[in-house]
């Protein structure tokens, strides 16, 4: 079945949250607030936490060594600008600047801080104008600072982490639902921009075709419904075509039933074979 997309806004890529906000699916927080996903372990917990980014960084990045992207940075043609640090932030986006912006209240004078002007203006498209080569050093060399690396750990969990995580234990998803849910925001972000389809539309449509848990629904029936929409999604951007991250990672864990995330885990992504436990 063929899933399509309507064109979308002319806009590089959806930005981060507001300050302030944790990005959750306020509008869907109602009836299904509070069923949660029963008493097994979520992404909340330390090693299920450290799992997802493992996994996260095998298809960002080819290496289940999260931990040594802090440093990474390179514009991938995308259409985003520069891509750096544990998920990916994006110039173009406006979550690469909420990155420095936190690391230069944690760190006056650093590396990064007089690129913030650059990077406010570099909002909504792929410019390297007062970036370049100066700003993708000063970026690996912030990454030896622990101030850097909490302050992009803190974004990631502000816009990212933790609207995925909330908007999950609504629907009444377990650690791999509510995996499957941070992955989507990473990638595609919260809302529909040009080229993308955003997280609320693919949990739309995902639940237009089944129920999560959370309305009596079948967890692995939904969690599927919600890969077709995404793997829809993936085929219809421009700038993604691979949907190995999906079909030979998240659709295996889903049908060798570990909805908890339970080791051992073997997954292929870009045909680079991974193992956890």
């Amino acid at each position: 079945m063929t899933l399509a997309f309507a064109l979308l806004p002319l806009t590089a890529c959806s930005p981060p949250p507001p300050d302030g906000s944790n990005g959750a699916n306020e509008s869907s927080a109602g009836s299904d607030a509070g069923s949660g996903a029963g008493s097994a372990a979520g992404l909340d917990d330390p090693v299920l936490k450290d799992i997802a980014m493992q996994i996260v960084s095998s298809a960002e990045n080819s290496s289940l060594d999260w931990k040594a992207q802090y440093k990474y940075i390179e514009d991938i043609d995308d259409g985003r600008g520069y891509t750096g640090g544990v998920i990916g932030f994006c110039s173009g986006c406006g979550d690469m600047l909420k990155v420095v912006e936190r690391y230069t209240r944690a760190r006056p004078g650093n590396p990064l801080e007089p690129f913030t002007g650059a990077l406010r203006a570099a909002g909504g498209g792929d410019s390297h104008q007062g970036l370049g080569r100066p700003f993708t050093e000063a970026w690996a060399r912030a990454a030896g600072d622990p101030e850097f690396r909490a302050a992009q750990d803190a974004e990631r969990d502000r816009a990212y982490f933790d609207p995925a995580l909330a908007q999950a234990e609504r629907d009444g998803l377990g650690a791999l639902g509510q995996f499957i849910y941070f992955d989507a925001h990473v990638m595609h972000g919260l809302g529909d921009t040009k080229g993308t389809v955003g997280f609320r539309t693919m949990r739309d449509r995902a639940m237009a075709k089944a129920e999560p848990p959370s309305r009596g629904g079948d967890e692995k029936t939904y969690l599927a419904a919600f890969l077709d929409v995404r793997v829809a999604a993936i085929d219809w951007e421009p700038s993604h075509s691979d949907t190995s991250r999906i079909e030979s990672a998240q659709r295996i864990f889903l049908r060798e039933g570990k909805l908890g995330l339970e080791r051992p885990l073997r997954w292929k992504v870009y045909g680079d074979s991974f193992r956890i436990g």
